[in-house]
């Protein structure tokens, strides 16, 4: 496979024993490429002594007394969240063990982006041998906000942030955007939905400049009228929905220890429905009332984009009470149809057993 999410940079990490991710120095150093870092027109010259320190060594102690010479404030202030997520890195001596110490502590202390670029690291890891596009366009959904819009009857996700780029730019960078303001025609640029028959386009565009640019479609069934009253349901086989469920059962496995199946459902049909996670603050709350039979009214019901069925492997692994049931897992959008998936949920409240 190419080197697809270049902005993991997955390539300068080093892989442990235990097949873990420990950060290196040139990992870090690109962090002080992101806007918050980044030197402008006009930054001091104590903060062009730091950044250009840091450059050469991202790994030197800093002390809080030299970040107060920075005349900004608040460059002083990203500097400290750097440093931050820096010690908390090496302290914890891999990518994972400092993600898990994060989401398993009363509060997470890092800056959501650096939560945001562990995770895409974990995941770029997770996927370093598939091969199939569409759990690599599905493992997106782990860290990168999506806009979900129904056309034609069918769920499509993209990346939050790339359509709101061609909104304003119509595909044409900073020329479109200056064409958009005079309101002078622009030919947007249209994304594609990620197919089986287009993964080859999908490794090339995700090892690029703009690697965010395919809409995942979300059906995971296709019904097909037989005429005569008659109807059948068949499961996709290159469905959206299955790859993300495939991604998250690695990301279980990976972080955990634990084997699980995740496959998507229409619906619940269980009298004995014990436990379920929400993979999001809507779904969260859209199955709390659901489980506690609470009425939800249409408009909420139609915000979820999918259910799933998560299933023990190995049932010693869960909680007596749920070894051999199914836990319940949703997705939904939010009511302006953002999906903000948080992978982090799976860690924190699956029915383990105390042992595992």
């Amino acid at each position: 496979m190419s080197n697809f999410w270049p902005t993991a940079g997955w390539p300068l990490l080093h892989i442990n024993e235990q097949g873990h991710l420990r950060c290196t120095a040139p990992w870090l150093a690109r962090f002080l490429d992101r806007p918050e870092l980044a030197l402008v027109r006009e930054s001091c010259a104590a903060e062009r002594r730091l950044h250009h320190a840091l450059r050469e060594d991202p790994l030197m102690p800093v002390a809080e007394p030299r970040l107060q010479t920075l005349a900004d404030p608040d460059a002083a202030d990203n500097y400290r969240a750097y440093l931050a997520f820096r010690d908390a890195l090496l302290d914890a001596g891999t990518v994972e063990a400092c993600y898990l110490r994060q989401i398993r502590s009363a509060q997470v202390t890092l800056a959501p982006p650096f939560m945001e670029a562990m995770t895409q690291a974990i995941v770029r890891h997770l996927l370093r041998d598939v091969d199939d596009a569409l759990e690599a366009r599905a493992g997106e959904l782990l860290f990168r906000p999506q806009r979900v819009t129904t056309v034609d009857g069918v769920p499509l996700a993209g990346d939050a942030q790339t359509l709101d780029l061609l909104n304003e730019t119509g595909g044409f960078g900073e020329l479109g955007r200056l064409l958009a303001q005079a309101q002078a025609p622009v030919k947007a640029a249209q994304m594609k939905v990620l197919t089986a028959d287009n993964g080859a386009d999908y490794w090339r565009a995700a090892s690029g400049p703009r690697p965010h640019d395919f809409l995942l479609d979300l059906r995971h069934e296709l019904k097909q009228d037989l005429g005569h009253g008659l109807e059948f349901t068949l499961a996709r086989a290159d469905s959206g929905l299955a790859a993300l469920g495939r991604v998250l059962q690695r990301w279980v496995m990976h972080l955990l220890g634990v084997e699980v199946t995740i496959t998507p459902l229409s619906r619940i049909d269980d009298d004995h429905w014990r436990w379920h996670v929400g993979l999001d603050a809507e779904s969260t709350a859209l199955l709390n009332d659901l489980y506690e039979g609470r009425e939800v009214d249409t408009e909420r019901q139609s915000r979820l984009i999918s259910l799933f069925a998560l299933r023990f492997a190995r049932p010693g692994q869960a909680l007596p009470e749920m070894a051999d049931r199914p836990v319940y897992l949703g997705l939904c959008r939010t009511a302006d149809g953002q999906v903000r998936l948080k992978p982090q949920n799976l860690l924190v409240n699956l029915p383990l057993a105390s042992s595992t």
